[in-house]
């Protein structure tokens, strides 16, 4: 009897579970069109209806990055501070998209508020001499903060922590710390500061999968292209909004010269220009359609005046999308080298 070969298992997304990323992650997913439904709060496994054959799961930040480098999930949402530290050496973990927008933070020295002569790395150097020892640095992030550490020269003495570092110090089991900061509040509750030049790792949450999965595994690939298409059109929606204004000119390419005479209302590739129907025949009225620059909005709104526009109207915009997203196109490019 010939034997039946198992069913090839579904592809998978793996999620944080907990913590500020779990917080965040699933809002911005729902805002990019690929809401998470999770019909039993209490399972561990939920499902994205624009992704009827994708699987998702829930891990730890950190799991999920050893998840799609062992190849057990395909892709994965987490920080990239726990994406450099885990991520090791054979180019598995791919990084699609490094800057989803949420969950920043950094991972950076931090030292007692009374060490007030040390404000750079190069000082640790001379607390060293003065202590007659290497510096006792407690971290949950060796691979990254012994890297950081040795190519600075400052002698070192990594002390694995779980839990709260801030206490360290004061403790006394290490002399400073390295770990993951957000507003840095925490920090000064616990009377630590941080070093000048003491930031190791910049951090926010970021796309990844699984090298082999990418390579072998078309619906992963597709999968893929869905994710980065939704994604990318909805960061880059949210970088700019749409304005709507009418002005007064002879002919469409009249107005046109007028709006490439200024600073940011050229639009993405250009205006788009359509005549306004109005009552009197003489009057020559064109709609104006451009999509400007979120931070930009003000100075366009004053620009589209000083060439005579009115009655401008400024909207939100729920996706941009290219003829092809520029980062599936670099996945595809790098898919081609060795890992």
């Amino acid at each position: 009897m010939t034997p039946v070969s198992p069913a090839p298992r579904p592809v998978r997304l793996s999620l944080p579970s907990k913590g500020r990323l779990a917080e965040q992650c699933l809002p911005f997913l729902e805002a990019c069109g690929l809401t998470v439904e999770k019909p039993n709060p209490r399972q561990y496994e939920a499902c994205i209806p624009t992704l009827p054959d994708l699987v998702v799961l829930f891990q730890r930040p950190a799991d999920i990055v050893v998840s799609v480098l062992n190849g057990s999930v395909d892709f994965g949402i987490t920080g990239m501070d726990v994406v450099e530290e885990r991520r090791g050496e054979n180019g598995q973990v791919m990084v699609l998209h490094e800057a989803l927008g949420f969950g920043a933070c950094t991972l950076s020295l931090a030292v007692p508020e009374d060490w007030e002569t040390v404000l750079t790395t190069t000082d640790l150097c001379s607390v060293s001499v003065e202590l007659g020892r290497a510096l006792r640095v407690a971290t949950k992030f060796p691979t990254l903060v012994e890297r950081f550490l040795s190519n600075r020269g400052i002698p070192h003495r990594l002390i694995s922590a779980e839990g709260t570092l801030e206490t360290a110090p004061t403790i006394g089991y290490a002399d400073l710390i390295a770990d993951l900061v957000s507003s840095g509040q925490t920090l000064r509750d616990n009377r630590l500061r941080l070093l000048q030049d003491g930031l190791i790792q910049a951090s926010q949450a970021a796309l990844i999968a699984n090298r082999a999965s990418l390579r072998t595994n078309l619906q992963a690939l597709e999968t893929a292209h869905v994710l980065l298409e939704y994604i990318e059109a909805h960061l880059r929606a949210a970088e700019n909004m749409a304005v709507f204004a009418n002005i007064r000119g002879e002919t469409p390419e009249v107005i046109a010269g007028r709006i490439f005479a200024q600073r940011c209302i050229g639009g993405l590739q250009g205006p788009t220009i359509s005549r306004v129907v109005v009552r009197d025949p003489q009057e020559g009225w064109y709609a104006v359609n451009i999509v400007v620059r979120r931070e930009q909005v003000f100075e366009a709104i004053k620009e589209l005046r000083s060439i005579g526009g009115s009655g401008v109207v400024v909207s939100p915009i729920t996706y941009i999308f290219e003829e092809e997203p520029p980062r599936y196109t670099a996945m595809l490019r790098e898919l081609e080298k060795e890992p």
